[in-house]
């Protein structure tokens, strides 16, 4: 799978995680408030991206692992520090859980996909890069 394509991916799933949050507390679905609660882990995604280097292998663990690690552990600290929230320990919780089903769901089931595909066709190698 092409590094672009899970940056996309990621993108999408960081937003739909945004804007379900602001759903939940009733806060309205405007692009700028979805944004404003996404930037943070956003910018956090970005690090793993990097760090991760899905140029290599961006929709295999442990890339995967690593992303949503940075994106949640990351994406606290920095709404944290540089915004006006403080840390709320159920939102950690929350966000972590929703963020692996969400960043590491989307891998799985890539992974799960290829794997068949691969054993309806012959065992022939295929990858998810």
């Amino acid at each position: 799978m092409r590094p672009a394509v899970v940056v996309v991916v990621d993108l999408v799933c960081l937003l739909v995680f945004a804007a379900v949050g602001r759903g939940s507390h009733e806060e309205g679905w405007s692009f700028l408030g979805v944004f404003a609660v996404a930037w943070p882990f956003v910018l956090a995604a970005a690090v793993g991206w990097i760090l991760a280097r899905i140029w290599r292998a961006p929709a295999v663990f442990p890339s995967g692992w690593l992303i949503w690690a940075c994106a949640w552990i990351g994406g606290q600290a920095v709404r944290v520090s540089l915004t006006s929230h403080q840390l709320a320990w159920s939102f950690v919780l929350v966000s972590g859980i929703a963020l692996a089903v969400l960043l590491l769901g989307w891998r799985s089931l890539v992974t799960l996909g290829v794997r068949r595909w691969s054993s309806a066709h012959g065992g022939a190698r295929t990858s998810t890069r």
